[in-house]
């Protein structure tokens, strides 16, 4: 029986730290940023924790 192919889309978005958390990028930074005030901006940059109903996403990572 072949291997479950790892979703690559999944596997380039979320990532896990050393403790174990998953980690993202919020969405919404590529372009029109320029209209958005400068906190909107700030805030997009930073990277986020996974909410713990969403931990299941981790099992498709394959991680």
């Amino acid at each position: 029986m072949p291997k479950q192919k790892t979703n690559k889309r999944v596997a380039k978005t979320f990532w896990r730290t050393g403790s174990g958390k998953i980690m993202h990028r919020k969405s919404g930074q590529a372009h029109f940023n320029s209209r958005e005030s400068g906190k909107t901006t700030k805030n997009k940059r930073r990277d986020l924790v996974m909410h713990k109903t969403n931990i299941k996403l981790g099992l498709i990572m394959g991680k």
